[in-house]
């Protein structure tokens, strides 16, 4: 009889906890919810218990278990939660998850695309990847995603489960884990979650007297009263209320005859002089005792192995051949000791990670550690067909057979492994293991690779104080190499955290450390790193890009000589943003051949960093979106979220630029919170400057206002998209609001913060729009226009429409009106692709020519006045029609204006007229205000107002403003 209990007892609270836990994931309303407590204490039974629950509702299940063997393997419970679902059901073909397969590429080898090299995705990337695959595979019925044992768990996984806790609220799934108390990286996130209160978490208590009887019973397939009562209080007092304990002391009962069924009872038969067990180590020794020697062996060297071993390595152990070996597995799968993993099929598990731990501590000690020895010298021998799992395995055997020196080299070796494939995290984890095992010759080199895990893992203060600890290297030797080595990349981590002062002090010490005899590969790999600090405000270079370039030019040519080519990379990409000050031909130049160097040595990150750069060159210069679509293709297929959401702002704002409204508005939905959960804080940020040029460029001030709220909280203000957000957005808002003065003082305060923050983008308006608002307003002349028309900016296609129309009006302003029509009739063809800026401009400069006499004023104003009508800008739309009476022309009128109106004004006979005061008011403004905006006299405004409240029923003014904030609401 197998001591084993068919139902899970005294978990009432636990189980009406998972129930509604399921329910509401089915529903849509994700959650997290976490089972503490020590081993044996039930962890696994509920988390079966939920998995059974789910199957009956027609939910998909995901269940994965961290290693117990102290092995570091990267997401190695993810990889196993969604082989168990896919080895059986298959994997998704929704054509939503295209964009993210190539990231969870990293989780579904049948999603890996043979030996090509794919995208190292940030461990955040790849959790909002399996955050969409589990929307997926639960938006019918819900899903559910078991992680068990999470303090063994590696940091990757531990990162992917905290993002998951935090964004699965509104989605179908709920994701269950389970961890024991024990002090750690795993506990301090599901503490932290709890206090977030985004995670349930319960603590599992012992059974209680009752429930071990109950718990018996159920073993011994009996009823509660039948439980012989000595039997009864042995299992208590033995097991302490801990399930797995029970069993096993249960089952060595039943083995060793002590109980046993007689009369149709049960009755316990105890020998006085009997060896009886006085813990599991000895029920497990005894139960050891009773199996064949080879059979015993077995269990020993798998024991050895973990909690879970490999078919293939345990074989490579004892030397079984295959008939030998799973005849003995078999028989210890029928004793109930291990079973197959149904995750892997090369792997067992012991029942319970105790049953490992226990058959352990039967042995001796040296007896254990002969065993070990035994296992790593069969590891060593096939040393070379080893992966990064069985190395540590290796180490592990070795620390335990006595050989610390060794076991840490191996931890060493395996460590930079991880870290050369980006897992920093478990690199830290290793070598840290490495460091303190390490015999004092390897105690340097260890610790280098250790300060840069740290630096990569973003744990740059960790990574400067082990290299404050290290000793001096000797000059011109290996030592001082692998050390100049070890600055340089903690200070390009540091340039990319903007953390200035350090990173400039890394590259001070890796030059003092290299001496003169600087090999030339170093000296491109630091002139790199200094080139990129110089852009950085706040350091003793910055401004200097002069000395900056000729440095990146330097280091990009002695990168391609000497088969360098991320640095060759990264110095094309530096070269490219410096040369900008000099055109756009040639930051191109640079662009393509970061591009043809990235093709040419396989490196698809770089790539792509290169088709968006080119693109984005590409639209500022002609407005076409076509190459920044080609580099968004690009970043897709190799599952790129980040450089994705970048893409995605850009083409945002072009879709703004070029008033496609439903585009931009649908680009910004599918990434700004996107790119808020994976922290990608520059995308995240351009795409809220987007919605909120978005809003400014439609004439809608609410929107704006809130929209610059999210825009400030993000940090935007603080960031390099003040000038855009000053001359982009904010000048246009002033505009269509008829309010030049606020338009050119939000022009003047970019053009400030551009003079004491060098940048090199060109579409603040310090190019195009301030220049002809200027020339309108008589403070500036041909010489401050040939000035700009001589900068870079000048050849952005969105500039040059303001610099011809400027250009225009001087012409006309000189008695010039064929040359001034001319260069309107230049701008408003080369402009095309820009509806909103073309109109806006031909009614700026529409003043001008019609006190100058040149153009066709009359025909621009009434084409710019259809446009702002149709689309909604009142104030604009007014201005023309005022202009076009003072001009003595015609002004037709927009009858068809009262399908603009909501039923329920237009019953009450408000007019299109009155409607377009009516919806003004929701800003509250004044009879002045509303005068100017929509270009009729403050008499007016007052007969309207007066007919708007007997209309609409309003008390007073303002109800009526309330009223009006309402509708706004609802029009939203």
């Amino acid at each position: 009889m197998r001591a084993t209990s068919s139902v899970i007892v005294g978990r009432v609270a636990e189980t009406g906890l998972l129930s509604n836990a399921l329910d509401t994931a089915s529903r849509s309303s994700g959650r997290a919810v976490f089972f503490v407590g020590d081993a044996g204490i039930g962890k696994s039974r509920l988390a079966g218990e939920c998995a059974y629950r789910a199957y009956e509702r027609g939910m998909p299940v995901l269940r994965g278990r961290a290693t117990s063997t102290g092995l570091v393997v990267p997401f190695r419970p993810l990889i196993e939660a969604l082989s168990s679902r896919f080895r059986a059901a298959g994997t998704p073909t929704d054509p939503e998850l295209d964009p993210y397969r190539p990231a969870l590429a990293r989780l579904v080898p049948e999603w890996r695309r043979g030996s090509s090299p794919g995208y190292p995705e940030t461990v955040v990337e790849l959790a909002e990847a399996l955050l969409r695959l589990l929307s997926v595979l639960g938006q019918e019925h819900g899903c559910v995603i078991l992680l068990e044992d999470l303090h063994d768990s590696d940091t990757e996984t531990i990162a992917v489960v905290e993002y998951v806790i935090d964004n699965v609220a509104d989605l179908p799934v709920l994701l269950l884990g389970t961890l024991r108390p024990e002090p750690g990286v795993a506990l301090d996130l599901v503490r932290s979650a709890e206090r977030r209160q985004v995670a349930t978490v319960r603590e599992l208590v012992p059974l209680g007297d009752a429930d071990v009887r109950e718990m018996t019973a159920s073993c011994l397939e009996a009823a509660p009263d039948e439980v012989p009562q000595a039997t009864h209080e042995r299992l208590v007092g033995r097991a302490g209320g801990n399930p797995y304990l029970v069993e096993v002391l249960l089952a060595d009962l039943l083995d060793s005859g002590q109980l046993r069924r007689a009369g149709g009872r049960w009755e316990e038969h105890v020998n006085p002089d009997a060896s009886v067990p006085t813990g599991v180590v000895r029920s497990w020794s005894r139960r050891l005792d009773r199996f064949d020697e080879p059979v015993r062996e077995l269990l020993l060297c798998a024991a050895t192995l973990g909690s879970r071993f490999s078919v293939t390595v345990l074989q490579t152990v004892t030397g079984f051949d295959d008939r030998t070996l799973f005849s003995h597995l078999r028989s210890a799968v029928e004793a109930n000791i291990i079973a197959p993993d149904g995750a892997d099929p090369d792997r067992y598990t012991f029942r319970h990670a105790l049953t490992a731990e226990a058959l352990v501590a039967s042995l001796a000690p040296a007896e254990r550690a002969a065993t070990a020895r035994r296992a790593a010298l069969s590891l060593a021998a096939a040393e070379h067909q080893l992966g990064d799992e069985q190395r540590q395995l290796m180490a592990t055997l070795q620390l335990a057979g006595g050989d610390r020196h060794g076991a840490a080299r191996q931890f060493a070796d395996v460590g930079r492994r991880m870290l050369a494939a980006g897992a920093s995290g478990s690199a830290v984890i290793l070598l840290e293991r490495a460091r303190s095992l390490a015999h004092e010759s390897d105690l340097r080199s260890i610790t280098e690779s250790l300060a840069v895990s740290h630096a990569e893992a973003g744990e740059l203060d960790t990574a400067l104080a082990l290299t404050a600890e290290l000793p001096p290297v000797p000059p011109r030797s290996d030592a001082s190499e692998q050390r100049g080595e070890t600055h340089i990349r903690i200070a390009w981590a540091a340039v990319m955290a903007e953390r200035v002062d350090e990173a400039a002090g890394q590259i001070r010490t890796a030059r003092s450390v290299l001496g003169t005899a600087v090999r030339p590969e170093q000296e491109a790999a630091l002139d790199v790193v200094d080139g990129h600090l110089a852009l950085l405000p706040g350091h003793a270079g910055h401004g200097r890009q002069g000395s900056a370039q000729d440095a990146a030019r330097r280091a990009a040519s002695v990168a391609e000589e000497r088969n360098l080519p991320v640095v060759a990379c990264q110095a094309w990409q530096l070269l490219a943003l410096l040369s900008r000050e000099r055109g756009f031909d040639e930051a191109d130049a640079c662009l393509e051949r970061m591009l043809a160097v990235s093709e040419q040595h396989a490196l698809p990150v770089w790539r792509v960093e290169a088709l968006v750069r080119l693109g984005a060159n590409t639209f500022m210069r002609t407005g076409d979106p076509a190459g920044l679509e080609t580099a968004r293709t690009a970043a897709q297929s190799l599952g790129a979220l980040v450089p994705t959401q970048t893409v995605d702002g850009l083409l945002a704002m072009n879709a703004v630029m070029r008033s496609e409204w439903d585009g931009a508005h649908e680009i910004i939905e599918r990434s700004v919170a996107a790119s808020a959960r994976v922290r990608n804080l520059g995308a995240h940020r351009y795409l809220l400057l987007a919605s909120a040029t978005l809003a400014a460029h439609r004439g809608r001030r609410r929107d704006l206002d809130r929209a610059m709220v999210r825009f400030r909280r993000a940090g935007g203000e603080d960031s390099l998209l003040v000038p855009l957000q000053l001359g982009l957005c904010r000048a246009f808002a002033a505009l269509l609001e008829e309010d030049r003065e606020s338009a050119l003082a939000d022009l003047d305060a970019s053009l400030a913060w551009e003079r004491e923050h060098p940048s090199f983008f060109y579409l603040s308006g310090r190019y195009g729009l301030r220049p002809l608002l200027r020339i309108l307003d008589g403070r500036d002349g041909r010489a401050e226009l040939d000035a700009i028309l001589e900068s870079p900016g000048a050849d952005l296609a969105w500039n040059q429409l303001f610099l011809r129309l400027a250009d225009g009006v001087l012409h006309g302003r000189a008695g010039d009106a064929d040359r001034a029509a001319r260069s309107v009739g230049a701008a408003v063809t080369d402009a095309a692709a820009f509806p909103l800026a073309r109109h806006l401009g031909l009614r700026l400069v529409a003043g001008a020519a019609l006190a100058e006499q040149w153009g066709e004023p009359v025909s621009w104003l009434r084409a710019s006045e259809e446009y702002f009508y149709g689309a909604g800008i009142q104030p604009v739309a007014a201005a023309c029609r005022a202009a076009l009476r003072q001009a003595g022309a015609s002004v037709g009128q927009h009858r068809g204006g009262w399908d603009r109106i909501p039923a329920q004004l237009r019953t009450s006979g408000v007019t299109p007229r009155e409607y377009e005061v009516f919806v003004l008011l929701a800003e509250r403004p004044g009879n002045q205000q509303i005068a100017r905006r929509l270009s009729i006299s403050p008499r007016t405004v007052e007969k309207h107002m007066a007919s708007l409240l007997s209309k609409t029923g309003r008390a007073d003014r303002a109800a009526l403003c309330e009223f009006s904030a309402e509708c706004a609401a609802e029009r939203d």
